[in-house]
C-alpha cells in the first residue's frame, strides 16, 4: 500500500484496558460529496472514549473491534467533496463528526459532512479547540436546547470541574442564570473565577442538603437518586452520562420534578456560536494535559484516574 494513501491511526483489536490502543497504518479516507477531508492537528479525549474502549459507552453502536476511537477534532481542511460551499481547503476547523457513529478521530485524517464542522475559534490553539466540541455541545444542548435556560433561573451543575461541567458553568452564566457548581475543594476558587455564583464542596456536605429550589439540574455523574431533591416542583433534571433509569423516574415523580436523558449530537451551527463566545472571551476551555497520539493509552489511563480539571487532548500533527 502506497504510504501516500495511508495514515497513522490509533486502533484496537479487542476490548480491554489502555494497553489495547496501538498505532497502526491504515487507509486514508476519501471525502464523499458534501464531505470534507480534515487533517487532524489535535483530538479530544472524553470519558465515552475509554468506556467504549472497554466494551461500554458506544461499543453497541460501533460494534466489535477493530475500530479507531475519538470524536473531537481540530484541524485543517485538506480537500472538499462535491457540493461543499461552506468550507474550503486551508480552513481551520473543529467539530464532533458522526457521533455516536465512528468518527475515528485518533488519526491523521478524518472525513465527515462539512456541516458537522465549524471554523475553530481564532483565539484557541488546535489543542484547546480539540477539547471543546463534545463537551461544549453536551452542555449547550442540555442548557439551551433542552432546558431553555434564561435570566434569573437557578441552575445546578454536578462534576462542574470536568470537561462538560466547566463549560456548562460558563454557558449557564452567559445565559443569565444563577449557577451553583458542585466540585471538590481544590476547584472551588477556580469555578468561582469561571462564573459560578455558589460552589458546593461535595466532600464536606451532601448536595441534596445544601441546594434547594433549583430550576434545572445538570447531573454529570449519574446514578444519584437524591439529586431530585435539589429541584423545585416541576423543575428539570437532565441526566447526562447514564440516562434515566426507572428508579430515577420514580424518584422524580415522588417529588414532582421532570427528568430527561440527553445524548449529544453533531451541530456545526452551535459550534459557530460557541466559537464566537470563546473569541469574545466569554468562555474559555481548560486543557488538563496534552499527550502525543502515540500515547493514547496513557491519556486514557490518566483520564480514568478521575478528577481531571477540564479536558485531555491528543496532539496528532
Amino acid at each position: 500500500m502506497n504510504t501516500n494513501d495511508t495514515m497513522k491511526a490509533v486502533t484496537q483489536q479487542a476490548f480491554g484496558g489502555p494497553e489495547v490502543l496501538t498505532v497502526s497504518r491504515v487507509p486514508r479516507p476519501e471525502p464523499l460529496p458534501t464531505e470534507v477531508l480534515v487533517r487532524v492537528r489535535a483530538a479530544g479525549v472524553n470519558p465515552v472514549d475509554w468506556k467504549t474502549r472497554g466494551g461500554g459507552g458506544m461499543a453497541g453502536v460501533l460494534g466489535g473491534p477493530p475500530f479507531t476511537l475519538g470524536w473531537d477534532v481540530a484541524g485543517t481542511v485538506e480537500r472538499v467533496g462535491f457540493g461543499v460551499t461552506t468550507l474550503a481547503p486551508g480552513d481551520e476547523v473543529y467539530g464532533m463528526p458522526w457521533f455516536p457513529r465512528a468518527a475515528s478521530a485518533y488519526a491523521e485524517y478524518v472525513t465527515a459532512p462539512a456541516r458537522h464542522f465549524a471554523r475553530k475559534p481564532a483565539k484557541a490553539s488546535f489543542e484547546e479547540a480539540a477539547g471543546v466540541p463534545l463537551a461544549a455541545l453536551t452542555a449547550w444542548q442540555a442548557l439551551v436546547d433542552t432546558a431553555a435556560v434564561g435570566p434569573g433561573q437557578r441552575v445546578l451543575i454536578t462534576a462542574a470541574a470536568g470537561g462538560v461541567g466547566h463549560l456548562a458553568v460558563q454557558f449557564a452564566k452567559n445565559l443569565g442564570a444563577h449557577v451553583t457548581a458542585v466540585a471538590g475543594a481544590r476547584n472551588q476558587e477556580w469555578l468561582r473565577d469561571l462564573g459560578a455564583d455558589e460552589v458546593v464542596d461535595y466532600g464536606a456536605v451532601r448536595v441534596e442538603e445544601a441546594v434547594r429550589d433549583a430550576d434545572v439540574a445538570v447531573d454529570l455523574i449519574g446514578d444519584n437518586l437524591e439529586i431530585v431533591r435539589t429541584l423545585r416542583r416541576d423543575g428539570l433534571l437532565i441526566a447526562v452520562p447514564s440516562g434515566v433509569s426507572p428508579q430515577l423516574v420514580a424518584a422524580a415523580e415522588r417529588v414532582g420534578v421532570r427528568a430527561t436523558p440527553i445524548l449529544v449530537e453533531p451541530d456545526g451551527a452551535a459550534l459557530r456560536t460557541i466559537a464566537a463566545l470563546i473569541d469574545d472571551g466569554a468562555v474559555r476551555v481548560e486543557v488538563a494535559k496534552v499527550f502525543p497520539l502515540e500515547e493514547a493509552g496513557a491519556a486514557h489511563a490518566y483520564g480514568e484516574l478521575g478528577h481531571t480539571r477540564g479536558k485531555i487532548v491528543l496532539r496528532v500533527a
